[in-house]
């Protein structure tokens, strides 16, 4: 597999972006408000599947190799935090949002908003899960699988919606002009 400059810089642009947006967070008691998800979610709609998904992979083996980029720290000993899962989860949809969308013919609100629920959901999926279960199984406490929830989604789900419809709106914007100015993906070339 061969990668073109500009696709390494793209990668690694979007690596660097959700690092930001790990640092860009209010607290809270397990699970912190980034905007990590915003930046996952873009490279999944300008890059694509393939190049999304590298993109995340990226920013996870940056911290996983030390260097505290996530938003509670770094290290292999990461994996045994509550929200390692939600890193997971990025990846993951990151790669969904960047399939449904790389054979879009047209790029409008209707079209784009439906990959990004799904990628959104995505995060979820695995997040709350892995929180469970590091939770219950690894640091050892009694933790029912809905207390998960009202840790880990709910208190979340309303303003990652936004987030989405936020993220949808831009994209719609964003494509048309970069197709004028000669800088679009080849996947949204008519």
């Amino acid at each position: 597999m061969k990668f073109k400059t500009r696709d390494m810089i793209l990668v690694a642009m979007f690596a660097a972006l959700t690092a930001i947006g790990a640092f860009i967070k209010i607290p809270t008691p397990i699970v912190p408000v980034t905007l990590q998800y915003l930046f996952c979610a873009f490279s999944g709609i300008f890059l694509g599947a393939r190049l999304g998904l590298y993109s995340q992979l990226l920013y996870v083996a940056i911290g996983l190799s030390g260097i505290p980029i996530f938003a509670q720290g770094s290290g292999l000993s990461y994996v045994y935090k509550p929200t390692f899962g939600y890193l997971i989860g990025f990846m993951l949809c990151s790669y969904i949002i960047g399939k449904f969308t790389e054979k879009l013919k047209e790029v409008n609100f209707k079209n784009l908003f439906f990959p990004v629920i799904t990628g959104l959901l995505a995060v979820y999926s695995v997040g709350v899960p892995y929180m469970y279960m590091i939770i219950r199984y690894h640091i050892g406490k009694p933790i029912t699988f809905m207390t998960a929830l009202k840790l880990g989604f709910f208190p979340f789900i309303i303003q990652d919606i936004f987030w989405s419809v936020l993220i949808v709106y831009t994209a719609t914007k964003v494509i048309p002009s970069l197709r004028k100015a000669g800088y679009v993906s080849e996947k949204f070339e008519k």
